[in-house]
């Protein structure tokens, strides 16, 4: 087995910053470390994967709650995969959401620049359909 490494080493070595490292022990994600005898964290082999996971788990976008749930499957692995099949899918559904919202805002803009003369403001189709759809909210009543 390795040397288990200080945080320093753990951050440089996963690309996950040293806060972020004692937040996910904070609140669960990674469990706490064994400590030297100078009261410094010490992170195993094990303790790295587990971070590994959960940074990729991160740049997938994937919520706290949802790693928590998918190291808990990973943690049991007898269990069905079925549960980290229905995460995965609500993830999927949430980035295809997100990118059809951004495809309309792209046509929006495009729209919105062709129709733009270049002339004066008072021409200027940009500052016109802002205008048109920038309808005071009223807070919702609960």
């Amino acid at each position: 087995m390795k040397e288990a490494l200080p945080i320093g080493q753990a951050a440089a070595q996963s690309g996950v910053k040293v806060p972020t490292i004692r937040y996910y022990e904070q609140i669960g994600l990674l469990p706490s470390p064994l400590r030297s005898e100078g009261n410094r964290r010490l992170y195993s082999e094990a303790e790295m994967r587990r971070l590994a996971f959960i940074r990729h788990a991160r740049e997938l976008g994937f919520e706290v709650d949802a790693i928590r749930a998918l190291l808990d499957l990973q943690d049991n692995p007898q269990r069905s995969c079925t549960e980290a099949d229905v995460i995965a899918r609500a993830r999927l559904a949430d980035v295809e959401h997100r990118i059809a919202s951004l495809t309309a805002l792209r046509k929006e803009l495009r729209r919105m620049i062709t129709a733009c003369a270049g002339g004066s403001v008072s021409e200027c189709m940009v500052i016109e359909t802002l205008a048109e759809n920038s309808q005071l909210r009223t807070p919702e009543k609960g």
